[in-house]
């Protein structure tokens, strides 16, 4: 069986590679080749062109990448379309993989779409366009496989791999041991994001708002995981020049452990609030993005909140507060609520200990399947 498969990012690696593993376990012989990342390749998927081209974020940033990625994409069509792929799975970076997989499912070649695009949110127009593209869409969460059966799209929900691979308990205790702080005190982890882009737009509110927070509640400490040296280096300056904070310790990776180690966590809306909701740790969510991005998407958003976690319970679990909103003052305040509310606390991780068991479901698994049964291999 031969396999095209496109990601365009660290988390689409990831589930790119669970998907490889589980399909070699399923089919005898497996090609695959395309685009992705470390783990993909040390999983046996032959690389064309290097990841990093494809992974840019945000409708201002991502337009000056635009004319670079279009040669990319059509000489990757012209090359399947004239040796074809049994399947072609594109996992995420829809405004390149939706195009790709509409020019290859017109050459008759099978396409399944891995991760929905967040069309349920915003830009719903765009599920017209899916629909074309795509033999199956395989989604993450329950509520995004309700919107594509509302519209006629074949989907299957497969669940999601961080689901699978954080168990049901978490253990505070021996994460506060591997980061060598002391569990009996109150701790805040602070996480604002993965990207250096966003990391600048939140660095400097994060370290005000520990400032504002430790003025209240002498004992906190804070965590504030980075995801290289780089990030590192960019928010030790920011701490120094924001007047300095001791109680603020910065380490490199380590953010599930941070996370685990915390009480409260302060987050940027994304994928780490799926982590924490899966870790059952109370959060406020928040977020900074390009003021022209954010008023863009603003005005196509159809859906009341933009954390996972309240998107999957369908209610206002996780505080969020999001551009103007996002002040030092109303970030700690909205931390110092929940550590003064154990109460709220205890009704938030119910919830969250119920989403995580509708999450866990073997998605690789599952993704593997689906994958064969649309490529006609079952």
């Amino acid at each position: 069986m031969r396999v095209a498969i496109v990601a365009g990012e660290t988390s689409g690696v990831l589930l790119g590679a669970g998907l490889i593993r589980a399909l070699r376990a399923r089919v005898e012989t497996l090609h695959v080749e395309g685009i992705g990342g470390p783990q993909m390749i040390a999983a046996g998927c032959r690389t064309l062109y290097p990841m990093e081209r494809l992974s840019v974020m945000g409708l201002v940033e991502a337009a000056g990448r635009y004319l670079q990625l279009v040669p990319v994409r059509r000489r990757l069509a012209r090359a399947w379309k004239a040796n074809p792929p049994d399947v072609f799975i594109g996992i995420d970076a829809p405004d390149f993989n939706l195009r790709l997989e509409y020019f290859l499912r017109q050459a008759g070649i099978p396409t399944v779409h891995y991760v929905s695009p967040s069309v349920w949110a915003w830009r719903r127009y765009r599920v017209h366009k899916i629909s074309r593209a795509v033999d199956r869409m395989l989604t993450l969460f329950p509520f995004e496989e309700a919107f594509y059966r509302a519209h006629d799209v074949p989907v299957s929900f497969v669940g999601h791999p961080l689901a699978d691979e954080i168990p049901m308990e978490s253990d505070r205790i021996r994460a506060c041991d591997a980061l060598g702080i002391s569990a009996s005190g109150k701790v805040v982890a602070l996480l604002p994001g993965s990207r250096m882009s966003e990391v600048k737009y939140l660095a400097e509110t994060l370290i005000y708002a520990a400032k504002w927070l430790h003025q209240r509640h002498q004992h906190l400490d804070f965590i504030l995981p980075v995801a290289d040296e780089l990030t590192g280096t960019y928010i030790r300056n920011e701490i120094v020049r924001c007047g300095g904070e001791p109680h603020i310790t910065v380490i490199e990776g380590q953010s599930r452990t941070a996370m685990a180690a915390a009480d409260v966590v302060l987050l940027a809306s994304g994928t780490a609030t799926l982590e924490a909701l899966l870790l059952q740790r109370p959060m406020v969510i928040t977020y900074r993005t390009h003021p022209l991005t954010y008023q863009i998407m603003k005005a196509m958003f159809h859906v009341p909140w933009v954390g996972l976690p309240n998107l999957l319970a369908g209610k206002a679990v996780a505080p969020e507060l999001l551009q103007a909103e996002a002040t030092p003052e109303r970030l700690g305040a909205a931390v110092l609520d929940i550590l003064e509310n154990p109460q709220r606390q205890e009704e938030s991780l119910e919830i969250y200990r119920s989403l995580h068991e509708q999450l866990r479901r073997d998605a690789s698994a599952r993704a593997a399947e689906a994958v064969l049964e649309v490529a006609g291999s079952t």
